[in-house]
C-alpha cells in the first residue's frame, strides 16, 4: 500500500477522520451532479488521480462527479471556470503546483488571483522529481556533477516540459540553490525532454519520478538524486538533495483539490473529509501508485499553509530565475 507522502516538515496527512467525521454529519450534501474540472489533457497523472476520486467521492456523496477537462494557457482556462463558477458546492478544481501557486507569477494577465478566488477543500496527491543524466555525462555522483557544471557554466544542457513548468521550476530550483549556470532548452512537453535526455541532446533532466524510472531501471538514463524529503521506496540507492548538501533544491510537486471562493463552510468540510476518506481507501492509494502518484491528504487548513509556502517559494525562483512566459 502506498504511503502517504508528507509535505509539511512536521507531515501533511489528515487529522485524524473519527475527530471531523461527527461535525460533518447531518450537514451539507450535493442536491445534484458535481463538476469535477482538471485543467489539463485527458491521461495525465492530474486527470487520472481526478478520476479515481471522483469514483469513489460520488459513492460517498450519493451524487454523480463528473470529470470535466478544461485545458489551455497553462491551466488557466480550466482554473478561471472554476473561479467564476457558483460557489454552492457543485464545482470542483483539482490544481496543481504549478496552477496555484506560480502561474500567478508567470502570467501578467490571468485575471484571478488562485489563492484569494479559490477555496482550499484538501491535498490529493504528490510526486518526486529525479535528477537523472545522460550515462554519457562522467559524473557518477550528485556532488561530482555539480562540481561538473561548475566547471562548465552554459556548457552543459537540460531539458525541461517548458517554460514555467514544473521540470523547469525544480531545475531552476536546484541551479540556485547549487549556484550553477545550466543551459536551458524548452520542449513542448516532458516526453520530448526525456527523450533527448536519453539521447544526448541535452545532458540532464529533473523530471517526475513516475514518468523517468522507467528509463532509470532501463540504464537509459543514471539518477543522481531525489528531490524529496526522503529517498524514493522505488530507488533508495539514490540520495536527496538534501543528503548531497543542498537542502534549498528539495521540491514535490502536488496537486489538491479546490472549490471557488465563497463556497459554504459546510460544504467545504463535507467535501474535505470525503476527500480525506477516499484518499485513505487502500484500493485507492494502488490505484494512484500505478499511475505514478501518492496519496496526499489535508485539511483546509493544512492546505492553506502549503499554498502559501509554495506561492512565496516559487516567487522567489521565478523572480531570481528572470523567468517569463509573457
Amino acid at each position: 500500500m502506498t504511503t502517504r507522502r508528507r509535505l509539511f516538515a512536521t507531515g501533511l496527512l489528515a487529522m485524524p477522520l473519527l475527530a471531523t467525521r461527527a461535525t460533518a454529519q447531518g450537514g451539507w450534501a450535493p442536491a445534484h451532479p458535481i463538476r469535477f474540472v482538471v485543467p489539463f489533457p485527458a491521461g495525465g497523472a492530474t486527470d487520472v488521480v481526478a478520476r479515481v476520486m471522483a469514483e469513489r467521492m460520488q459513492a460517498k456523496l450519493g451524487q454523480p462527479v463528473v470529470v470535466e477537462n478544461r485545458t489551455g494557457s497553462g491551466g488557466n482556462i480550466g482554473m478561471e471556470a472554476v473561479v467564476r463558477a457558483a460557489p454552492d458546492g457543485h464545482t470542483l478544481l483539482m490544481g496543481t503546483m504549478g496552477t496555484l501557486t506560480i502561474n500567478q507569477h508567470l502570467y501578467t494577465n490571468m485575471g484571478f488571483d488562485p489563492v484569494r478566488d479559490l477555496a482550499p477543500v484538501s491535498m490529493a496527491f504528490g510526486t518526486d522529481h529525479l535528477l537523472i543524466v545522460n550515462p554519457s555525462v562522467p559524473a557518477r555522483t550528485a556532488q561530482e556533477f555539480v562540481a561538473l557544471l561548475k566547471e562548465n557554466p552554459g556548457k552543459v544542457s537540460y531539458g525541461s516540459a517548458g517554460s514555467g513548468s514544473s521540470t523547469h521550476m525544480v531545475a531552476e530550483l536546484f541551479r540556485l540553490a547549487a549556484g550553477v549556470q545550466p543551459l536551458h532548452v524548452p520542449y513542448r512537453g516532458s516526453a520530448p525532454a526525456l527523450n533527448d535526455t536519453v539521447a544526448g541532446n541535452v545532458q540532464f533532466m529533473l523530471d517526475q519520478l513516475p514518468s523517468a524510472i522507467g528509463m532509470v531501471q532501463g540504464g537509459k538514463v543514471r539518477a543522481l538524486a531525489v528531490t524529496g524529503a526522503k529517498r524514493s521506496v522505488l530507488l533508495p540507492e539514490v540520495p536527496t538533495m538534501a543528503e548531497i548538501g543542498l537542502p534549498g533544491a528539495e521540491a514535490t510537486s502536488w496537486g489538491a483539490v479546490m472549490a471557488p471562493a465563497g463556497t459554504p463552510p459546510a460544504a467545504v468540510e463535507r467535501l474535505s473529509l470525503v476527500a480525506r476518506e477516499v484518499l485513505a481507501e487502500g484500493n485507492v492509494q494502488e490505484r494512484l501508485a500505478a499511475a505514478g502518484a501518492d496519496a496526499v491528504s489535508s485539511t483546509p487548513a493544512e492546505l492553506s499553509a502549503v499554498l502559501a509556502r509554495d506561492v512565496a517559494k516559487w516567487g522567489k525562483v521565478v523572480r531570481e530565475a528572470r523567468i517569463t512566459v509573457n
